[in-house]
């Protein structure tokens, strides 16, 4: 009976991280109600790598559609991008990034959050009139920032653009901008 129950975890678990392959270990404990290591066993039977090798696979396999939007210039690595909906980029945080107290400066949060809206727009110059942000954890050096940006709607040449940031499962930093195309106010 339980083989069973071990068979229908990996089927689900496969098709999870079919859709969803940014999900952590922690998280896919939680979602299936199981421990880590039970989460860790199942992947390597399954041949399923770590989430840093499933997000390093995912960045080579959309390098070629990158290619396609080399004029737009995005703080980190983008990873995934569809023009007017939505995209994604990681910054790998590095000791030259940090304060005196050894956390990162919010700036490179802020650019990364900004250049991953403008690229999401599909212009290389957009004005953000309005930005609400906030800086909700301190981040340390060498950990991947993985930012995911929406569009949420638009209303004229305005755009308003969700954007958030994560160090694994914690949200360190989030933005709401009103975008627009540099060229549509000249």
């Amino acid at each position: 009976m339980s083989r069973r129950k071990k068979q229908e975890r990996q089927q689900l678990l496969q098709e999870k991280l079919n859709t969803t392959p940014f999900l952590t270990d922690e998280e896919l404990a939680i979602l299936f109600n199981v421990s880590v290591p039970t989460i860790r066993l199942d992947r390597l039977e399954l041949g399923i790598p770590e989430l840093r090798e499933r997000i390093k696979a995912k960045a080579e396999g959309y390098a070629h559609e990158a290619n396609d939007h080399d004029h737009i210039e995005v703080v980190g690595e983008l990873i995934d991008l569809t023009v007017g909906e939505q995209g994604l980029s990681i910054l790998r945080t590095t000791n030259d990034m940090t304060d005196c107290a050894g956390y990162v400066e919010p700036q490179y949060l802020y650019a990364q959050a900004d250049s991953l809206a403008k690229a999401v727009l599909g212009v290389p110059a957009a004005l953000a009139g309005v930005g609400n942000i906030k800086y909700k954890n301190p981040v340390k050096a060498d950990c991947n920032l993985v930012a995911k940006a929406s569009v949420m709607r638009q209303r004229g040449e305005k755009h308003f653009i969700w954007v958030t940031i994560k160090d694994k499962v914690n949200e360190v930093f989030r933005a709401k901008f009103i975008m627009e195309p540099i060229e549509d106010r000249m």
